[in-house]
């Protein structure tokens, strides 16, 4: 979307030049609508579960700009004369679920007929024009924190061949269904200076669009990082992802490891998620508080997993 024209309209506070999770667009001097759509294919075979993590994905994007979701609507690719309408109705059940927790209401929506199912929202939410957040304003000495684990990408694959204990996916599909609303709620407590949710680029692609976005290169502390049980252990095994192979090249250029670091380890850099947590920058000397209040809430995890180097004309990534 480089190439295409950015819109002259002053209103529109966040567009789609910066990569940003969400369009903010001011409708007065006390309000702006938080304006994004997200959806996905089916990581998991229930149905109503599914239709759970499609939400908290698609919502988490109006929580990354720091604002509050208040309106959804359905988007959905449906395979009618495969799947029986009992699906279709659970899957919307499980969006109505996390929308209801979060808040906001689900006032229809439209569906296509298609070969496999695909499901996700259009969210509108608000949040004040001074106040809302973007993946561009981290500074030099800000704290990387990070409220989810990584490695949901390979362990749904790995689960397609029966190589993840029950216990392990238990976990992953808990943390996905969390909507990080608790999370984005204890961080309006503090000075956060860039956010993003991290998805499917997976840790390194979203820390590198922050980092673009900022002008700044990021240092991320492997040995830090917040892990779903078993995620190495499936890639150890030779498992992984058809998005992985794509993330390596989106940063290849812009990350630098400082460590021998196995190519397991590499990978979970390059994992995609799915309703992934907040990668947040703040000032150092608040991190500490923060990861605190977040393990409190609680939060799936709470983890102090980097810094802001410097401001360069060559933004990157820095793993130690």
């Amino acid at each position: 979307m480089d190439n295409l024209p950015q819109s002259k309209d002053e209103n529109l506070l966040v567009g789609y030049n910066t990569s940003d999770d969400a369009g903010i667009y001011r409708i007065s001097d006390e309000l702006a609508l938080v304006t994004t759509a997200d959806f996905i294919t089916p990581p998991v075979n229930d149905p109503y579960i599914f239709g759970q993590i499609a939400a908290a994905n698609a919502i988490s994007d109006v929580y990354a700009m720091g604002g509050e979701p208040k309106v959804c609507l359905n988007l959905l690719c449906f395979p009618s004369k495969i799947l029986p309408h009992e699906d279709l109705e659970q899957i919307i059940a499980g969006a109505l679920n996390k929308i209801t927790e979060a808040g906001a209401v689900l006032a229809g929506g439209h569906s296509v007929e298609d070969d496999e199912p695909k499901f996700g929202l259009s969210v509108i939410g608000l949040v004040h024009p001074d106040k809302f957040w973007t993946n561009t304003g981290a500074r030099r000495g800000d704290a990387l924190v990070l409220t989810k684990p990584l490695g949901s990408g390979v362990l749904f694959n790995a689960n397609l061949k029966r190589w993840v204990s029950d216990s392990a996916m238990q976990q992953c599909v808990e943390a996905l269904i969390h909507l990080n609303g608790e999370a984005a709620k204890v961080m309006k407590k503090y000075e956060i200076h860039a956010v993003t949710d991290v998805t499917g680029f997976g840790l390194g692609g979203h820390a590198l669009e922050m980092a673009k976005g900022s002008d700044s290169r990021l240092q991320i502390r492997m040995d830090n990082l917040p892990l779903f049980d078993e995620a190495l252990a499936m890639y150890d095994r030779g498992m992984t992802t058809g998005v992985n192979r794509y993330n390596e090249k989106l940063i290849g250029e812009y990350v630098k490891y400082e460590k021998s670091f196995s190519a397991t380890q590499k990978q979970i850099i390059l994992d995609p998620q799915t309703s992934g947590g907040l990668l947040v920058a703040l000032p150092a000397d608040q991190a500490s508080e923060l990861v605190q209040e977040l393990s409190q809430v609680p939060t799936p995890a709470a983890a102090l997993v980097g810094e802001v180097l410097s401001h360069d004309d060559k933004p990157g990534l820095i793993i130690s």
